[in-house]
């Protein structure tokens, strides 16, 4: 049975609802915050998460890192405090209550700051664990956000308020249950530190061939650690992690500019076109122009529906 809305909860859904009046991902006018709407279920995409908080007012999602699979909804967010190469998918939807989210990109460089104001120990070193995490909404969180996007109905008063509602979000977060994620994001010697070195660099050179002794030694760590410690933050090693990154860039490349397989698969980083479509298939179930056309084909059908019931309107 769903639980009953709470006035704060229906204020939060208001809100998105306002700021996201058609299906798809809005950025707003405070940086780093966007809201989300999808009025329909089924179809996955693929994206890179950053550290951020992504809260969920209505409906329900799903995401998939490496074999990992968190699914969170109208109770819960999803914090990931590293970046990510993922699969997601929407799993509860429909026109008549849509999905809804808002997500706040996390500044890791301020962490350490309010670590220091807020009297928050660092600790001794904890294991490295999951750079995603699903926990509980809090009252406290929720208002926080709540106030957050009110600030889109006052503009003026960004300036001021944003960064002081930012620091509570981060300060929630740090005195939550999953909190040392995130301190250990701001100790600058931990292992958590050092696999997300070696994630940004990564992102910044998946096309280059991967030498994992290179990459060791750019984050100061042994091999052996660095394939431990990057599958324990992860849930994937540095070479499936380089694949995700170059697949979804390929993906993106035929549907977005267009690119014919062979030469998104060579843009990427591929020698081999075989391997790209066997890697691509294993990815996405499908390989890549079977893929790109069954995608093109739904948005068009979405596009030829959303006409028709605007005519019908």
């Amino acid at each position: 049975m769903t639980a009953s809305r709470t006035p704060r909860s229906q204020e939060l859904i208001d809100l998105i609802a306002r700021f996201a009046k058609e299906d798809g991902d809005h950025a707003t006018a405070i940086p780093g915050v966007s809201v989300h709407r999808r009025s329909d279920t089924g179809t996955k995409a693929c994206g890179a998460y950053r550290p951020s908080l992504a809260l969920i007012a209505q409906g329900a999602k799903q995401v998939m890192l490496g074999d990992d699979t968190y699914r969170y909804n109208g109770a819960d967010y999803l914090l990931t405090s590293i970046d990510l190469p993922v699969t997601t998918q929407i799993v509860e939807a429909s026109q008549q209550k849509p999905y809804l989210s808002v997500t706040f990109g996390i500044d890791t460089t301020r962490i350490a700051g309010l670590l220091d104001r807020a009297g928050v120990q660092t600790g001794a070193p904890a294991p490295a664990a999951r750079g995603m995490t699903v926990s509980s909404v809090t009252p406290d969180l929720e208002d926080a956000a709540i106030r957050l996007l009110r600030l889109l109905d006052r503009p003026d008063d960004i300036p001021v308020l944003l960064p002081l509602i930012e620091q509570e979000i981060i300060y929630r977060l740090l005195t939550g249950p999953h909190s040392a994620r995130l301190r250990q994001m701001a100790v600058t010697e931990s292992q958590s530190h050092q696999i997300g070195r070696a994630c940004v660099w990564l992102k910044e050179h998946y096309a280059l061939p991967l030498k994992i002794e290179d990459l060791a030694s750019r984050v100061s760590m042994s091999v052996s650690s660095l394939h431990h410690h990057f599958k324990a933050i992860t849930a994937m090693s540095p070479m499936q992690y380089q694949k995700q990154l170059r697949l979804q860039e390929a993906r993106r490349l035929m549907l977005e500019d267009m690119l014919d397989a062979g030469s998104a698969g060579h843009q990427v980083g591929y020698e081999s076109q075989s391997q790209f479509s066997r890697e691509y298939a294993r990815q996405f179930g499908e390989p890549p122009l079977r893929d790109v056309g069954r995608v093109r084909r739904s948005l068009m059908d979405r596009l030829t529906g959303g006409m028709e019931v605007m005519s019908e309107g």
